[in-house]
């Protein structure tokens, strides 16, 4: 998801993203845990995700 998609993004809906790519993110590190991924790749980047979307919620807060 892109910081653009982010900051357009109501609260409800990154509260609504966080969950769902968090789901997505333990899934892919448990079938990385039994066999490894062709893209481990994409490990880093549900990361990097799910990062971006939480810091904007937190900068929102502290507005």
């Amino acid at each position: 998801m892109k910081q653009s998609e982010i900051k357009e993004a109501s609260t409800a809906e990154l509260q609504e993203k966080i969950t769902e790519a968090r789901k997505i993110y333990s899934d892919f590190k448990m079938a990385h845990a039994i066999s490894p991924l062709e893209n481990p790749i994409q490990l880093r980047s549900h990361r990097r995700s799910i990062a971006r979307i939480v810091t904007e919620l937190t900068k929102r807060k502290v507005q």
